[in-house]
């Protein structure tokens, strides 16, 4: 039978923590994105740390817009459904134990994702005027901003 030794920590650092892992899957789920000005993407993992879902920013599945729609920023946001909006029609409450969002979630997804019982949230990029700390705090949930995580960059990271 096998002895249970130790690990070199080197050898332990070769993997990604489970936070990372989230990020990198988070970004890589930002790509399928159609929103030419800001790419969202996020990932839920259940208390086993096993993924249960990916989803990005975008308009509700099955519509889709012509061109000139996206031409006009602020015209089409309201008809924007966010990153963790579209993640949280994945999963039921209490099922979720960390999500990670290329963005910080914006105040209302961090009032939903509390509402769900999420308990870790990680982002990469502020979200100007958000008041996820403050909810976050106030329901015991742990807001970590990571930005150091492995990227896929391509052809649809660059700004168009």
């Amino acid at each position: 039978m096998p002895s249970k030794k130790s690990k070199p920590a080197d050898a332990l650092r070769s993997r990604l923590t489970i936070p990372e892992y989230a990020m990198a899957l988070a970004h890589v789920a930002s790509l399928r994105s159609e929103d030419p000005f800001r790419k969202v993407g996020a990932v839920a993992f259940d208390h086993d740390n096993r993924v249960i879902g990916t989803a990005y920013n975008g308009l509700a599945p099955g519509f889709d817009a012509d061109h000139e729609f996206w031409l006009d920023r602020d015209q089409r946001r309201k008809f924007m459904l966010h990153a963790e909006v579209n993640l949280c029609s994945l999963f039921t409450r209490g099922n979720v134990k960390l999500i990670a969002c290329t963005t910080e979630p914006c105040t209302s997804c961090t009032q939903m994702l509390a509402a769900y019982g999420v308990k870790e949230i990680y982002f990469r990029d502020g979200y100007p005027d958000s008041e996820a700390r403050a909810i976050c705090d106030l329901y015991g949930i742990k807001l970590t901003q990571l930005t150091d995580y492995p990227l896929i960059i391509s052809e649809f990271d660059s700004p168009k």
